[in-house]
């Protein structure tokens, strides 16, 4: 068990997993779904808030209609994992403009990475301009995802308070 568990009550969970669904929900709209009054449910979305459980609020966004239609999944080795190359590395990364998604992994290789893209083209340059002059890398390999089965922010599973 997770020990935010403890802290929070169904109450709580049925808040996020209906501000999970609109971030923009007033709280007396919220009142209503879950059956408790506006007052209540904002005491408790600032405590949620105050806590850092709910970190912000913000739009979800339509890649493809916005022109990035495509996703590329990186695999990056690095020639070493020392703490030094690892830093390195990861200040490098944050600073490209094109990732959306960079996580150090166990396993075969060191980082994944998530770009979207509108082509290949556009894949190769920022391979190019980007991933390629990366620190340390040794190897980095490239997947298209070739269709997107689910996407999801905040998985159900986090709303069920006993598991």
């Amino acid at each position: 068990m997770h020990s935010v568990e403890n802290t929070l009550d169904a109450v709580d969970y049925r808040i996020l997993r209906e501000l999970s669904g609109d971030g923009r929900a007033s709280d007396v709209y919220l009142g209503e779904r879950i059956n408790l009054s506006s007052t209540a449910v904002a005491r408790r979305r600032k405590i949620l808030e105050e806590k850092g459980i709910i970190t912000g609020y913000n739009a979800t966004l339509d890649f493809a209609k916005l022109g990035f239609g495509g996703v590329v999944i990186v695999s990056v080795e690095l020639n070493s994992q020392a703490e030094n190359i690892l830093n390195e590395f990861e200040q490098e990364v944050m600073k490209c403009p094109s990732i959306s998604y960079c996580g150090f992994i166990s396993g075969d290789i060191d980082f994944i990475i998530m770009i979207h893209v509108d082509s290949f083209n556009e894949y190769d340059k920022i391979y190019r301009k980007e991933l390629s002059i990366l620190p340390h890398v040794s190897r980095i390999r490239s997947s298209f995802v070739m269709r997107e089965v689910s996407r999801r922010v905040n998985p159900p599973v986090i709303f069920e308070p006993q598991r």
